[in-house]
C-alpha cells in the first residue's frame, strides 16, 4: 500500500499543472455558465464574474506554460537548430532556457512587488470587493513552478541532444513524446 500511495503522490506532483488547470477551467466554466443562465433567466448579469474569470485565466495560463515546459511543447522553429552540431544545439538550448528563466525571475520579482503594493494600500477588487492581492498572489507561486519546469525541460532537452535515440520514420509519430510533432 505504501508504494502505491507513493506512486500516486509522485504522479500528482508530476502532473500538478494538468490537475490544477482542469480544476481552474471547471470553476471558470461554471462561473461563466452561471452568469449566462442568470442573464437569460433573470435578465440580470453578475458583473463580478468577469473579474473572477480573467484572474483565473491568468493562473491557468501560467500553469499551462509550466506543463508545456515540462513536455517541451512550446512552439518553436527548429529547422536551423537541427542542422547544427550537438555542441552548438546544447549552447542554444541552455541560452534559450536562460532567457526564459530571466523572464520568469523578473515576473516573480515584479509580481511580489505588486502583491506587496496591493497589501500595503489595502486595494480591493472592483467587482467582488475582496483584497486584490488574493488574485495576484498566484503569479509568483505559479511562476516558481514554471521555473522548476523550465529547468526540467532544459535538462530533458539537453539529454535528448546528448543521447539522441532512433528517430521514427517520416509520418510515424507513435514513438514521439507528448507535445512533440515530427514534420
Amino acid at each position: 500500500m505504501g508504494k502505491e500511495k507513493n506512486s500516486q503522490l509522485r504522479w500528482f506532483w508530476g502532473h500538478f499543472e494538468e490537475v490544477a488547470c482542469v480544476a481552474i477551467f471547471t470553476v471558470m466554466t461554471l462561473i461563466a455558465f452561471g452568469n449566462i443562465l442568470s442573464r437569460y433567466l433573470f435578465k440580470y448579469s453578475f458583473a463580478f464574474t468577469e473579474e473572477l474569470v480573467v484572474s483565473l485565466f491568468v493562473w491557468l495560463t501560467l500553469l499551462g506554460a509550466g506543463a508545456a515546459f515540462r513536455y517541451g511543447s512550446h512552439l518553436g522553429f527548429t529547422l536551423l537548430a537541427e542542422k547544427m552540431p550537438p555542441f552548438v544545439r546544447q549552447i542554444q538550448v541552455w541560452f534559450c532556457y536562460a532567457l526564459t528563466t530571466i523572464l520568469f525571475v523578473s515576473l516573480i520579482y515584479f509580481s511580489i512587488k505588486q502583491v506587496s503594493y496591493e497589501i500595503s494600500f489595502a486595494i480591493r477588487s472592483m467587482g467582488v470587493g475582496i483584497p486584490q492581492w488574493y488574485y495576484t498572489v498566484g503569479m509568483p507561486f505559479w511562476s516558481l513552478l514554471v521555473l522548476y519546469r523550465i529547468f526540467q525541460g532544459a535538462h530533458s532537452a539537453s539529454k535528448k541532444i546528448s543521447n539522441p535515440g532512433p528517430r521514427p520514420e517520416s509520418g510515424d509519430t507513435t514513438e514521439l513524446e507528448p507535445g512533440h510533432l515530427q514534420i
